[in-house]
């Protein structure tokens, strides 16, 4: 193996096509969603490592993996011409694939080196790749030997991004459900921080959040993954926590085995649905409705008042969600019902129904909803349809901007500060922005 710093293949999985429609219900509503099970077009989970490493800003993430997978996480990072980054590839080269080399050996070299060169490095994740996992090396195995070698000055532990069976968003998810058992457990009910919010935010966003929290009069919260790998919070009996992304399906099952209790809420993306996340949080901890709207109402008001210069143009226009993210169905209840978009259909790569339950009671009725992927098959829907703006992955998008059709990359809005009431004009802009310009180009 080799270490390289980490272009951007796209991770194409093959599966027999097959199409179904499901009717499930949730509340007092009846939801038709067709599930289709064929070719995906998605970035892998390694995609990921880009937000995760500068929110943990002592851990470092080595991929083992081939070049391909260092090409894909360099660029989606950029060139980092001012800052060592803290993400690496260890090349898993023909030696290693002709078993001419002992892979363990190879990887506990590397690690020697990565922690000899950067004892700043508080805690390290193996990422496992197709290619590791295609040679079958055990990275499991492999953080707790290296574990043992350099505890407690690191934290060792490993987690797969491997694109074969997954989206890039699920990178995350994997991420924080390997980190979700390192976090210490309060011996009885009064230890454990009351409030834990779950998945990765912008600094910034997180600033503001913890504002509103304190606003609200809460003492007892802390955000999870934290900035600092030591600071990870303490889960006890009344530990109840909110997800800020819907896309932490494992993270949030490990946390509900720990015994934190999930708070239903929509998510905090737009005016409306950041609102009610915060009412989530003010109703379990018994704040009083003329303080929360004390908080709230000049945030409301000011946030409501950016989204007034983007309504113009996107009220009544037309979108399509191909299956990316997993954020397809909160952002499609902001577009429609916050600025009057029209939502021709709305896919998933995969639909929790508990998660989403909120998300989904707030959807426009007859909403056409898809779970899973069959590319081509939605591809000709979304001709079709001829949406006035596409949100799909960048292996779609130049394609369709051939064809004439305006797109909205995605992964943009995962790299994006996109949450809060600060965020919601920002948000907004990102779809009013590509129909802006197709009309000045078209001009």
């Amino acid at each position: 193996m080799n270490r390289v710093i980490p272009l951007q293949p796209i991770s194409s999985g093959v599966n027999a096509s097959h199409l179904a429609c499901d009717s499930i219900t949730v509340g007092h509503r009846e939801f038709e969603v067709l599930k289709e099970r064929g070719q995906r077009e998605v970035f892998c989970g390694l995609t990921g490592i880009i937000w995760l490493h500068r929110k943990i800003q002592d851990a470092f993430f080595l991929v083992v993996g081939s070049r391909t997978c260092a090409h894909l996480v360099q660029s989606a990072a950029g060139v980092m011409i001012f800052a060592e980054p803290r993400f690496a590839t260890a090349i898993i080269d023909d030696r290693d694939l002709a078993g001419l080399a002992d892979a363990n050996e190879e990887l506990d070299r590397v690690v020697g080196q990565l922690l000899e060169r950067r004892p700043d490095i508080k805690m390290l994740f193996l990422v496992g790749s197709c290619p590791s996992e295609v040679i079958k090396l055990d990275l499991s195995r492999a953080a707790q030997r290296l574990g043992k070698t350099y505890a407690p000055r690191v934290r060792i532990l490993n987690y797969s991004g491997s694109g074969i069976e997954t989206t890039f968003t699920q990178g995350e998810d994997a991420c924080l459900a390997a980190l979700v058992p390192e976090l210490p457990k309060g011996m009885d009910s009064d230890e454990g921080v009351d409030l834990l919010v779950v998945g990765c935010l912008a600094d910034v966003i997180e600033d503001q959040f913890s504002r509103i929290f304190s606003e609200l009069g809460l003492q007892s919260y802390a955000f999870f993954p934290p900035r600092q790998s030591g600071q990870l919070p303490t889960i006890g009996a009344n530990t109840r926590y909110l997800l800020a992304q819907p896309f932490l399906t494992e993270t949030a099952r490990i946390l509900d085995e720990r015994g934190a209790q999930r708070l239903a809420a929509p998510f905090p993306l737009g005016v409306e649905g950041t609102e009610k996340w915060f009412a989530a949080v003010a109703h379990e901890f018994a704040v009083s409705a003329e303080r929360f709207e004390k908080v709230i109402a000049p945030k409301r008001a000011r946030a409501n008042l950016g989204l007034e210069r983007h309504r113009e143009t996107l009220k009544n226009k037309s979108i399509f969600f191909f299956p990316d993210s997993q954020l397809e169905i909160p952002l499609a209840r902001f577009l429609s019902r916050e600025l009057g978009m029209q939502l021709t259909e709305v896919g998933t790569p995969y639909l929790h129904r508990q998660h989403l339950a909120d998300e989904m009671m707030m959807l426009p009725e007859g909403t056409s909803l898809s779970e899973g992927q069959d590319v081509e098959k939605q591809l000709d829907r979304c001709r079709s349809f001829r949406p006035d703006i596409v949100v799909c992955g960048l292996g779609l998008a130049n394609p369709l901007e051939a064809e004439g059709m305006t797109t909205k990359w995605s992964i943009e809005l995962v790299f994006t500060p996109i949450q809060g009431f600060d965020q919601a004009a920002d948000l907004a802009e990102l779809f009013a922005r590509p129909l802006i310009r197709r009309t000045k180009l078209a001009a």
